[in-house]
């Protein structure tokens, strides 16, 4: 993974990962966790987690989502520092992103506010990639997926949803969701996530999933 931000005083690689390593490290211990715990369950062995604490490795998007997402919180708040202020713009020159090397970017476009575990992104898959399949959020969480341009492919719990330009959809944060463009063209998709909930409760407890047609209640 590789991260980007203009600042005015820019940040080399090295400084980047190891201020990453400080925060996933701060979040672990804020929340009790030993190495072994988190390894757990978020699916990431413990010598890649102490790599990535002591700033030595740089991980792919998907397995610091998975380890965002183990501690009960965003992919954001574990790259950027708490913002406080009752206004926040954030210049493009000045946003985050997060470039993984299988071929899509995930652009940052919500900041970090204390208390608040919400995220708004925009993300770009470029030709035929495959971004993966991410953990389930804690019970609670919610998703909102817009579609800007090309089409994507979108699997909740396994279940296939094709979404084209201009296409929406909502769905509960606690199941399995796969993101992939199988065309020939670039994908340029919105995300919008809040993972607040419970996150000490199990990962892969949730409802059965189903789809409600536009216009009818639940």
């Amino acid at each position: 993974m590789r991260m980007t931000a203009a600042t005015a005083q820019p940040k080399s690689s090295a400084q980047r990962l190891n201020q990453l390593g400080e925060r996933v490290r701060a979040e672990r211990s804020r929340r009790q966790f030993t190495l072994e715990t988190l390894s757990a369950r978020a699916g990431v062995s413990q010598s890649m987690l102490s790599a990535i604490e002591r700033g030595t490795k740089a991980p792919t998007v998907l397995i610091l989502d998975r380890i965002a997402t183990a501690l009960g919180t965003s992919l954001a708040r574990l790259m950027e520092d708490e913002t406080r202020s009752n206004v926040i713009l954030m210049r493009r020159t000045e946003q985050v992103v997060a470039h993984d090397p299988s071929g899509w970017e995930r652009r940052i476009l919500s900041p970090v506010l204390p208390g608040v575990e919400f995220e708004f992104m925009r993300t770009t898959l470029d030709p035929g990639v495959d971004a993966g399949v991410f953990l389930p959020h804690a019970p609670g969480s919610r998703e909102y997926v817009a579609v800007e341009t090309g089409s994507l492919l979108l699997t909740l719990d396994d279940i296939p949803y094709e979404l084209r330009a201009g296409d929406s959809i909502y769905y509960n944060g606690d199941c399995r969701h796969g993101f992939r463009n199988g065309r020939r063209v670039p994908c340029v998709y919105y995300l919008a996530m809040d993972v607040s909930g419970d996150p000490s409760g199990p990962l892969h407890r949730r409802a059965p999933l189903h789809v409600v047609p536009r216009g009818k209640a639940r």
